[in-house]
């Protein structure tokens, strides 16, 4: 029967290269010059460190457009509230792997209620749907790509 895994995934990599931009901009930007402001990535939490609140600000513009120049979706970013003391700004900031079990409810129930002829299962952190047309499969992945979840889906593991 064929199947394939709806999952949520950030390209490591790709996450890297961002951030590594972004840190060459504030190197290069005069507004940032001698501040210290700085991104750190660590596995998948990206630490944002600023002087003042504005900058911090600033920062997550740079993050967002560097991302989005990278083809990573912004869903998968969740911002923790800004922590402002006398000297320095701080924010964390989360980076989402795979389909939490609420989404991936919310997901299979949405595939279900379609009424086509596919069965939906969670495993783990990714969704398997299989069904018997690799017809029926295809509008279940168009149909999620129309919808707007908090989280970007990819479509991976296709088989016949």
């Amino acid at each position: 029967m064929p199947s394939f895994d709806v999952v949520s995934k950030v390209d490591e990599h790709e996450l890297a290269n961002a951030i590594d931009q972004a840190n060459r901009e504030i190197d290069n930007r005069f507004d940032f010059k001698g501040t210290g402001a700085k991104f750190v990535l660590n596995k998948l939490m990206i630490v944002l460190t600023a002087p003042t609140d504005f900058q911090l600000k600033q920062m997550v513009d740079i993050l967002q457009n560097k991302m989005a120049k990278r083809n990573l979706d912004l869903r998968s970013l969740e911002f923790e509230k800004p922590t402002i003391s006398l000297h320095e700004a701080k924010q964390e900031v989360k980076v989402k792997q795979g389909i939490d079990k609420e989404v991936a409810k919310k997901v299979t129930k949405v595939i279900k209620e379609q009424d086509l002829k596919v069965q939906a299962s969670i495993q783990g952190d990714q969704i398997r749907v299989t069904g018997k047309k690799r017809d029926d499969l295809q509008e279940v992945i168009a149909f999620l790509r129309s919808q707007k979840l908090e989280l970007p889906l990819q479509f991976e593991n296709f088989r016949d």
